[in-house]
């Protein structure tokens, strides 16, 4: 099937990586100004402390599955109670978007941001979109961004019709991410082994990508990054959407290369080993390098 991708140029300027564990003060924790700048690589592992660049954050509550909104204003995670909430970069201001009703395991928020286009009718969006797994069954869901103990609606999952092609699966899907000013989004399927992209801007379609888990769009919409299992490891591959290639960037992995984040700039992966997390070039030119020892789930604040 054909997938329409609309690409918009970013130009956004990346301050600095991790390099490291950084010396903390006395409480063990560094302040914002120093911690949560632009362009940074955060670490989220389940604790009430968020590695920023380099620095421990403590964001008062357990935080799982941190994402950054596009602008980096906010940060959307999983607490300990398993609701969905939003905070400033330093932990503060924290607000319970919605609160699990109990018996439900809440996953990987991404956020959906858009602005209006009154060309053709359609609203400004600010939503946070995650997965939502319950007697067994996992559905992507979605919320305003700005809701306070709202509730989260299915989201709606439409394909391109046409022979032979397959229906989307509506249950087993699950690692939603969206990046670009349009609301694309990517996410995987646990029963179908695949990966899907969503068009949701104007028609709300999308379609099978590729085997693999665990995709993360990269922020020109160009390219998607996934896992794919390879000899006995995980590997990460980059599909280029604008020359259809799909392309190996470790094929030398001697260890498991998994949960791939985007930079800013497009330029760099992060991704988590059993021994802590790394980088590399997205184009697959380098090897990866680890920047620090803390395992858990990597994503660059924009």
């Amino acid at each position: 099937m054909t997938t329409r991708i609309r690409v918009t140029a970013v130009a956004i300027t990346v301050a600095a990586a991790v390099t490291g564990t950084a010396l903390l003060g006395a409480s063990g924790v560094a302040s914002a100004a120093t911690s949560a700048s632009h362009g940074t690589l955060t670490i989220s592992n389940g604790s009430k402390y968020v590695l920023i660049n380099g620095h421990r954050v403590n964001f008062g509550v357990p935080v799982r599955d941190l994402a950054w909104s596009p602008n980096g204003a906010k940060a959307a995670f999983i607490d300990g109670s398993g609701n969905l909430d939003v905070a400033n970069p330093d932990g503060s201001g924290r607000v319970v978007v919605a609160k699990n009703p109990g018996n439900q395991n809440w996953s990987h928020p991404t956020w959906q941001v858009t602005a209006k286009d009154s060309q053709i009718g359609l609203p400004a969006k600010n939503n946070l979109i995650f997965a939502a797994r319950a007697s067994g069954v996992s559905r992507l869901k979605y919320i305003s961004a700005k809701a306070v103990h709202g509730t989260p609606k299915t989201l709606s999952l439409y394909g391109e019709p046409g022979p032979g092609v397959p229906p989307i699966p509506q249950t087993g899907n699950v690692w939603p991410n969206a990046a670009g000013h349009y609301g694309t989004s990517v996410y995987a399927n646990v029963n179908t082994g695949d990966v899907y992209i969503r068009d949701d801007y104007t028609r709300q379609q999308g379609g099978k990508l590729t085997k693999g888990s665990q995709p993360a769009l990269a922020p020109s919409n160009e390219e998607v990054v996934f896992v794919r299992s390879v000899a006995g490891h995980d590997h990460l591959f980059v599909e280029d959407f604008t020359h259809n290639k799909v392309k190996d960037i470790t094929p030398h992995a001697t260890t498991d290369y998994t949960e791939p984040a985007w930079s800013p700039d497009g330029k760099t992966l992060a991704a988590r080993t059993p021994s802590g997390t790394v980088t590399l070039p997205s184009n697959g030119t380098g090897h990866p390098t680890k920047v620090t020892g803390t395992v858990g789930l990597a994503a660059y604040r924009p």
